[in-house]
């Protein structure tokens, strides 16, 4: 069977999957040796056990239907390997993902049955992102949450099923950024304490999606670079991934200097939506926070904004820092 000849919608298992593109029949992710397919089953009641909660349909936005999937890894922080690296370069190499969701029980006679969800692709502007669960040992453990999008000209099957919940209660987790963080206590509110081929997007979203994608590259430079800085300057940094209840995902902060008591957000421009939407954050982030009093609130920024987008930052109380080629002017904070 042709890759464009299995629809949507149509119910499989493993072992015929296996029969018509190769591959295994274990694990989550498979990679045939014909090299055109990536094979990713998503099984929620299943990856609670691992501690993988963050798969399902979560919403359109403006380039239309998201999935997140996680990756491969019961134990430790997940690595960009094997069929993880698979999934993630699969836009390069040209391979088609075939999405599945379980659509049965484990233990069902002639195996586990698969919904097809459609051929798919990881998401050329943000391909994934991390986020923290407990792993099969009950420890918390870094994971690859990739973004998926449909291919050009699929679409998607979905069943009510297959959205993401919404969180059930409110959960904090401390994310260690440092390697020796010694941060506050997060509140605890509810439960415990944290990269154009064949089958890709169409030509005009993915000229569309190139600035987007520079600008999203250019905010985790920013971060890294900063946070190199940070600790050449003996500050001890981390951040907190937070759910909601009754929403869908997570609030991630960039970054909280343990050392200065200060919460950054960073963007890869400086344009004022831009720093519109970090001072949304920020003061977003602050509501669900307890830190040691007189937390101050700063946006991290690639280069300086106009002056009226300086005046805003002052209005609100929030402080500035800009990478220069020295380093950050703006730090440490006045």
């Amino acid at each position: 069977m042709a890759i464009d000849d299995l629809a949507p919608g149509l119910i499989t298992n493993r072992t015929e999957m296996k029969i018509r593109f190769g591959g295994g029949i274990q694990g989550g992710i498979q990679t045939p040796a014909n090299g055109e397919t990536v094979l990713a089953y998503s099984d929620p009641s299943q990856g609670v056990k691992y501690g993988y909660t963050f798969d399902g349909y979560v919403e359109d936005d403006e380039h239309g239907p998201l999935f997140h999937y996680t990756g491969e890894g019961v134990l430790d922080d997940q690595k960009m390997t094997d069929g993880n690296k698979a999934l993630l370069d699969s836009v390069t190499d040209g391979r088609a993902v075939m999405l599945f969701v379980a659509a049965s029980k484990k233990g069902t006679p002639g195996g586990v049955k698969q919904w097809f969800v459609g051929q798919s692709v990881v998401d050329p502007v943000l391909p994934y992102v991390e986020r923290w669960a407990p792993g099969q040992d009950g420890v918390i453990r870094r994971v690859f949450v990739f973004r998926l999008r449909p291919a050009d000209g699929v679409t998607w099957a979905l069943r009510d099923e297959d959205a993401l919940p919404p969180a059930t209660v409110d959960h904090i987790v401390d994310l260690p950024a440092s390697p020796k963080p010694s941060a506050p206590a997060a509140k605890k509110t509810g439960a415990k304490d944290k990269k154009t081929e064949k089958h890709s997007t169409s030509s005009t979203v993915a000229n569309i999606i190139g600035g987007e994608r520079e600008v999203v590259r250019r905010e985790g430079q920013l971060v890294t670079a900063f946070e190199e800085f940070l600790a050449a300057a003996g500050h001890q940094f981390k951040s907190f991934q937070i759910t909601v209840e009754g929403e869908k995902g997570a609030l991630v902060p960039d970054l909280y200097d343990v050392t200065d008591n200060v919460l950054y957000e960073a963007k890869g421009n400086a344009t004022r939506n831009a720093v519109r939407l970090a001072i949304g954050q920020l003061l977003d982030y602050r509501r669900h926070l307890e830190v040691p009093e007189g937390l101050r609130l700063a946006v991290l920024l690639p280069e300086p904004p106009s002056d009226d987008v300086r005046k805003l930052l002052a209005t609100e109380d929030i402080a500035l820092v800009i990478q220069t080629e020295e380093g950050f002017a703006g730090f440490p904070l006045s």
